[in-house]
């Protein structure tokens, strides 16, 4: 846990202490209820997880699918307005800023069909997702990868790459200097 706690200080200069993030940061309760609806909804108690989930969503403002898989160290910050989708698999010290939604393609179309099918993202390890990301459907967001604010991804990403805009294209591959989860520096050049 500590160990977690300081992965976020590391990530946020607003935390000032541990103590402020376990009393303050509403993504911090949200992946530790999630822990324990994910517990429920392995052990096929799908309604107790929901009821988990839900409420927790309530109080936070953010809903994770007890069904998600995710790793160690994901940092939800602002948090308000974030959807994890049940198929949703996130890596090891992801962040992920307000409003980003990891959601599947036309839920309600067929949606027997969908079942026990793969229909959310997967994100790879030390990926960051900007403010109002949308990432859509069974697609692949490699490591390291980033994700602008806004940004609507409905294809994969490889390993490293900044992706920006509606749809979203890559910018930069490789991701040395700085990134900018709120919005991308006026002086980076498309490179198509």
């Amino acid at each position: 846990m500590n160990n977690y706690l300081n992965s976020i200080k590391n990530r946020d200069p607003a935390a000032k202490s541990i103590l402020s993030i376990i009393l303050t940061y509403p993504g911090v309760k949200a992946v530790f209820f999630f822990r324990i609806a994910n517990f429920f909804y392995l052990a096929k108690f799908d309604l107790v997880a929901r009821i988990i989930s839900q409420t927790i969503r309530f109080f936070t403002g953010i809903e994770i699918h007890p069904g998600a898989t995710i790793g160690k160290n994901l940092f939800i910050d602002h948090g308000m307005g974030v959807v994890i989708g049940e198929t949703s698999t996130i890596g090891d010290n992801v962040t992920i800023y307000h409003a980003v939604t990891l959601g599947g393609i036309a839920p309600s179309i067929e949606s027997d069909l969908q079942r026990n099918e793969k229909r959310h993202p997967t994100i790879g390890d030390d990926v960051v997702i900007g403010s109002g990301a949308q990432i859509i459907g069974p697609i692949v967001v490699g490591k390291g990868a980033r994700i602008a604010a806004n940004a609507v991804v409905v294809n994969d990403v490889a390993d490293n790459t900044t992706m920006v805009g509606v749809p979203a294209k890559a910018i930069r591959v490789g991701n040395k200097g700085k990134f900018r989860p709120y919005g991308v520096d006026q002086k980076v050049k498309d490179e198509k």
